[in-house]
């Protein structure tokens, strides 16, 4: 079984087991426990802050020297609107705070926070990975698209099962190849 397999069947538990319903919402901290629960035992950094500088495609994530300050810039965040919790959510991605599984770890706190702040979710089957992932490389230009994107997925299935399950498998494909 591969890493993300088995990290996978991690995600499936966090949402059976109902420790997702515990975790602290929109902060450094619940993002770090979700990222933990994820990959704990397949990572020797699981839930840890990065200490090395990133880059993916010709972008440079946030300095490792001035991570720890923009993250508590990032949780300070509104969360008050759907346009708020989407421009956190990029916010996060430009912060870029784990050395892998940042995309899966933020997926899953985007969702805790729309789920809080609206009594939404975003059903990920109905987000394109290719749009997706297009969107999320300019958003740190202007977040419009992704948010529109985002938008065309809410759905107000917060605990619908198979919602979370499908919205797993989706977020793991986004990461494939």
């Amino acid at each position: 079984m591969t890493i993300d397999e088995k990290s996978k069947l991690k995600a499936y538990a966090l949402f059976d087991s109902g420790v997702i319903d515990g975790i602290e919402v929109g902060t450094v901290q619940g993002l770090q426990i979700i990222h933990e629960y994820l990959f704990d035992g397949l990572y020797d950094f699981a839930g840890v802050i990065r200490k090395k500088n990133m880059s993916k495609g010709g972008f440079r994530f946030a300095s490792a020297l001035y991570l720890h300050e923009i993250l508590e810039k990032v949780e300070q965040m509104p969360e008050g609107s759907f346009e708020e919790i989407v421009e956190k959510y990029t916010e996060m991605n430009i912060a870029h705070p784990f050395l892998e599984g940042n995309g899966r770890s933020m997926r899953i706190w985007l969702d805790l926070m729309l789920k809080r702040s609206l009594g939404k979710c975003v059903d990920w089957t109905l987000v394109d990975k290719f749009d997706y992932l297009s969107a999320m490389q300019r958003s740190p230009v202007n977040s419009l698209e992704i948010r529109e994107l985002l938008r065309g997925g809410l759905t107000n299935k917060i605990r619908d099962r198979a919602v979370y399950i499908k919205g797993i498998d989706q977020s793991y494909y986004y990461e494939e190849p």
